[in-house]
């Protein structure tokens, strides 16, 4: 009772300030006491209070203004109006709508307060109901009740801000500078996510998203609030973070999910967009998406700038920049009936694909679109196209469509490429086919910052393995297959971050069956199994694999961790085992070509690691001589301390042998002993004659 009366006391001390009459019976209003800014707090009992869902202050409370002033014998139809707009929008409270009524005069004061069941319900009254027009006199201003509370405690004048200290910040890439260049990892029983290039690590909570890093330890670095949030993504340059949501309507009528996204600035925590509507909105190709919902809901472009992003709607692509946050050109990009668009990782480029319509008389097509200025560089129509699927080089140097055809009978499809040469005058076009076209396409795969690919094609349970190359031998700019490896157990390809090396993946049925393939060399490293393995993952300097059995599967969690070459080093059991994450690492300073340099002079480069090498092994031997020598002495002791027991012993043992003097072998007496033993008896009758 006491919490009811302090809350009480300060809805009408506010009101009060407002010069506002409240003969509003508020004691339906149940409200938690406290303020955490929708922020979870530090205890850990409150992560696991998963049952109470608590607002925090009035946020499911809305104050609509600019209503007609009404005496009472009108009271009754104007709150008839009011109830009938506000309750299409969600579930009004039992007694959740007060009118305010002038002593004096009898009337309403032009206002009323609207309480919902949840924040969000409010939240959305208020976008669609501000600036409403219920007739040419009265035009609705909504806030929500929360906000009058903030903007009461403004002092009336201004005051210079308080200048605190600089302090520096840690520096979150100093686990870039271990001089062992170790990579780290993450395992976890629950969701967490690093940003792109591995300076944050990001947790999701009820009432919100949360990023952790530092130089030594992991501190949390930033919070942000969005309550419910269930799923984030970061932009590629890890400046921005995404936080998504979805609410199940209070009202049964209402069949639509409210959906609420949020872009937040990841150093400042500031929510520098939101969206906000229903999941329909948010659905891919717009209300009736031939995929419906998907995450992540935009799309990021213009490589590491995070300069732009991006959604799919019905008809169109709305294409935002990150400068004001607002649509470019202030109108999304039209294209009728598109459905599938992906950014290049590097360039400001949108591939988008448009399928066939009109029963072929209108053909599918492939085209390549400049941002900001929405210039079409490149278009390819293709014909007879039952599916399509793109795919990005690393570099944004090569982009490859698969292409699946109908057959001239409609009855079946194949497969082939069209490989656009993106960095090349006019973007010229390639068209790839198997040699066996009719090939089902299992997996296809570029290798990070070259020139080749891969493709896993056939039927199960041994397709075939190609691999081929943009260039051909003579670098005459036409598409060349390598080798063809033939009946593999393999469903999934996984090349190395630095390219060259590939491990080729049985998943699923195939009970995770590992190949270790050197491409430059077109050779087999090595062969192993990791029994039910769900997940592979490179690290990213392309050193080691990691290959996991998640909780998907009830048994054999855990993960082990592999060279690159397909040498098992190590392996841990972990039940309830749900998560693997390498560590991201930024892009390199160098440049491709002195990588190549680097590459090319390894052998000068190793000299000082293959010394550090030397030095760990020779400690390591050291360490194992002293194991080895502590183990000798620990059994020489029990030795002496047996022998020393023995000896005490001694006279009792003679006793015991009734004075045998010694317990010495040699002393002993070896004497022959004749022992008689009868092998059988038989019985027999004789007869005597007389």
């Amino acid at each position: 009772m006491a919490a009811e009366v302090m809350l009480m006391n300060e809805i009408e001390a506010t009101a009060a300030q407002m010069g506002i009459d409240m003969n509003i019976d508020f004691s339906s209003i149940q409200l938690p006491p406290g303020e955490n800014c929708g922020i979870i707090s530090d205890d850990d009992d409150v992560y696991h209070d998963d049952e109470l869902e608590f607002d925090s202050g009035f946020g499911n409370v809305i104050v609509v203004d600019n209503l007609p002033v009404v005496p009472r014998e009108k009271f009754e139809k104007l709150e008839g109006v009011i109830r009938k707009i506000y309750s299409q929008i969600g579930v009004i409270k039992e007694d959740g709508l007060w009118m305010p009524v002038d002593p004096e005069t009898k009337k309403t004061l032009g206002y009323c307060f609207i309480e919902y069941n949840t924040p969000q319900e409010a939240e959305l009254a208020k976008e669609k109901t501000h600036g409403y027009k219920l007739d040419r006199a009265h035009i609705f201003a909504v806030n929500m009740f929360d906000d009058f509370d903030k903007y009461m405690k403004v002092p009336d004048e201004w005051a210079p801000p308080e200048i605190k200290p600089y302090t520096p910040g840690e520096n979150l890439q100093k686990w870039l500078a271990d001089e062992k260049a170790r990579d780290q990892f993450y395992w976890t029983e629950s969701f967490v996510q690093w940003s792109p290039m591995g300076t944050y690590l990001a947790t999701v909570h009820r009432q919100g998203a949360a990023v952790w890093g530092g130089a030594n330890t992991f501190n949390r670095l930033m919070r942000y609030a969005h309550p419910q949030v269930k799923l984030i993504d970061f932009s590629p340059g890890e400046k921005f973070l995404v936080t998504y949501s979805s609410h199940e309507p209070s009202n049964p009528r209402d069949a639509n999910v409210r959906v609420v996204i949020n872009i937040f600035d990841v150093r400042t925590g500031k929510v520098m967009r939101d969206f906000k509507g229903s999941a329909d909105e948010f659905a891919v190709g717009g209300a009736g998406g031939v995929s419906g919902n998907s995450w992540p809901v935009f799309r990021w472009g213009g490589g590491k700038e995070d300069k732009y992003f991006a959604k799919l709607g019905k008809n169109m692509i709305s294409v935002y920049e990150t400068e004001t946050f607002s649509l470019i050109d202030k109108k999304s990009l039209k294209v009728e009936n598109v459905v599938d668009f992906s950014w290049s990782p590097t360039d400001p480029i949108i591939a988008l694909f448009v399928p066939e319509l009109g029963g072929g008389n209108q053909p599918a097509r492939v085209s390549l679109v400049q941002m900001p200025g929405k210039e079409e560089l490149r278009q390819k129509n293709l014909f007879s196209i039952s599916d399509c699927k793109m795919y990005w080089q690393s570099n944004g140097d090569y982009l490859a469509v698969k292409a699946d055809r109908y057959t001239k009978t409609k009855k079946s499809t194949y497969t082939g490429f069209e490989l656009f040469r993106i960095k090349e005058r006019d973007i010229p076009i390639e068209v790839l086919e198997l040699d066996n076209k009719n090939d089902k396409i299992i997996a296809f795969a570029w290798e990070p910052k070259g020139h080749r690919f891969a493709v896993i094609h056939g039927d199960n349970p041994r397709p075939d393995v190609s691999f081929y190359s943009m260039r051909s031998t003579h670098n005459l700019g036409r598409v060349a297959k390598l080798t063809t490896l033939k009946g593999k157990q393999a469903n999934a390809l996984f090349w190395s971050p630095g390219g060259r090396f590939i491990v080729l993946a049985g998943l699923k049925g195939f009970n995770g069956q590992l190949e270790f393939f050197n491409v430059d060399e077109l050779e087999t490293m090595a062969t192993a199994e990791h029994f039910m393995a769900t997940d592979v993952e490179w690290d990213p300097t392309g050193r080691y694999v990691a290959t996991s059995v998640t909780s998907v599967h009830e048994m054999e969690n855990g993960f082990n961790i592999w060279s690159f070459n397909g040498k098992l080093l190590y392996r841990i059991l972990k039940d309830h085992f749900f998560q693997f994450l390498w560590r991201p690492r930024p892009p390199s300073f160098l440049t491709p070509e002195k990588e190549e340099e680097i590459a090319r002079n390894l052998k000068k480069y190793s000299k000082k690691y293959e010394a550090e090498d030397q030095d760990v092994s020779m400690l390591l031997s050291e360490q194992d001589r002293e194991k080895r020598r502590m183990l000798k002495e620990e059994w020489e002791k029990w030795v002496s301390e047996w022998r020393r027991a023995q000896e005490e012993e001694k006279l009792e043992r003679q006793k015991l042998r009734d004075g045998e003097a010694s317990d010495e072998e040699e002393e002993y007496e070896a004497k022959e002993v004749e022992v008689e033993e009868v092998l059988d008896v038989s019985e027999e009758v004789l007869s005597f004659e007389e």
